[in-house]
Parts: C-alpha cells; sequence; structure tokens
C-alpha cells in the first residue's frame, strides 16, 4: 500500500515511518496540512495516518474537508487526544480508526492492516487462493501445507494483487504501492519481485499482460 503520513513530531513520524516501511508499503511524510494537500493531488493513496494537531492547522478539518470532497481514503488518527469525545469527534468526522499516543507500532501495523480489508470488502484476515492459505493479520502464507518465506517487499507485492483480484495493475502503479516519492526504483526492480514470487507461490500466480501490467492468476 502507498500511505500518506502527515505528522509534525519528528521523533514518531520517522519511527512510524520506518514500521510502515518494514511492513513493505510505501510512506509518504508530510509534517503540514498544506503539504498533505499537495501530496493527495499527486498521488493516489491507499490510507492516511493523521494527526490532529497540525503546526497549520487542526486535522479533524482537514478530514472533514476531505469527506465532503467526496474522497473516501481510509483514514487513521494518531494523536494525543485522548478524551471519548475527542474519538467521538474524529470517527463522526469520518474517520476509520482512532489510535492514541503513544501507541505500539506493532499495534499501529495491526489496524493499518484491518482497515485496508475492511475497505476491500473481505475483513476476513484469513484468505484461500488455490493452493495457498494466507492469513493476512499474521502476513504469512503456506503452500500445500508447508510454509513460504517472502520478503516485506514481496509480501506488500502480492497483497497488491490479492486486493484486486482479476485486476490488470501497471508496472507505473504497483511501483506506487511499494516506493515512496524520491525512491530510487531500478527499471526491473517489478519483473525481478514477480519472478521470485512465481518460484515461491506458483509459476501461475502472476499474469502478465506484455506491455500493460500483471494479474493475479492461479495458484
Amino acid at each position: 500500500m502507498r500511505i500518506l503520513l502527515i505528522e509534525d513530531d519528528h521523533v514518531l513520524g520517522a519511527a512510524t515511518r520506518d514500521q510502515i516501511a518494514s511492513d513493505g508499503h510505501s510512506a509518504d511524510w508530510v509534517k503540514r496540512l498544506d503539504e498533505a494537500r499537495e501530496a493527495i493531488r499527486n498521488a493516489a493513496y491507499d490510507l492516511i495516518l493523521l494527526d490532529l494537531m497540525l503546526p497549520d492547522g487542526l486535522g479533524l478539518h482537514f478530514l472533514r474537508a476531505l469527506r465532503t470532497g467526496g474522497d473516501v481514503t481510509p483514514v487513521i488518527i494518531l494523536t494525543a487526544l485522548d478524551q471519548v469525545s475527542d474519538r467521538i469527534a474524529g470517527l463522526n468526522a469520518g474517520a476509520d480508526d482512532y489510535l492514541v499516543k503513544p501507541f505500539d507500532l506493532d499495534e499501529l501495523s495491526a489496524r493499518i492492516g484491518s482497515v485496508a480489508r475492511r475497505y476491500t470488502g473481505n475483513p476476513n484476515p484469513i484468505v484461500t487462493h488455490g493452493a495457498l492459505a494466507i492469513d493476512l493479520a499474521a502476513r504469512s502464507i503456506t503452500r500445500d501445507g508447508r510454509p513460504v518465506q517472502l520478503t516485506a517487499r514481496e509480501w506488500a507485492l502480492f497483497e497488491a494483487f490479492l486486493s484486486r483480484p482479476g485486476q490488470l495493475l501497471s508496472k507505473a502503479q504497483l511501483e506506487d504501492k511499494l516506493y515512496a516519492f524520491g525512491a530510487e526504483i531500478e527499471s526491473n526492480t517489478i519483473e525481478v519481485h514477480v519472478s521470485r514470487l512465481r518460484k515461491k507461490l506458483g509459476p501461475a500466480v502472476i499474469e502478465t499482460e506484455r506491455g500493460l501490467g500483471y494479474r493475479l492468476g492461479r495458484a
């Protein structure tokens, strides 16, 4: 997934960004709401992590404006505001989840996964695809009952296909899911990851449409 992190605290922002990256997602980190608006104009995000107290305004106003404008991107609020009334206000403004600082980074990963599954229409973390049994919460896969080890990038790429079964994804779309703004990407990076997934999960697990992209195949 490509995630927009809106957080002005340098220590927490860096730790959160690194956690997102270690999970195999791409993270664009901004510290102001005007930077967030610019980022949204230039990229399609799968999820937004939003602090409520930013140097140039309130995250709650930003969230309300998103929802009023028809933006349905999932939003998880990250804030030190811990009153029940604050949580109610955040959820009523259109947030999908609310996490109070300080929070455990592994819990954040779990919340991100849970919200993402709800938006793809399948909140069940257990998915079966041919010979593959996939636990989205535990980020584990077995093939014919035998465990398969994927790197964080391989997992993120495979998860992108799982969340859009049958949909053709271009190379550019897949790069956006895996890498943040400014990241250096080798021209054959996606091809390499696809090749490794086929070796581990089965040669037909990802189909190629030459010149167009890739889609989830049989397993």
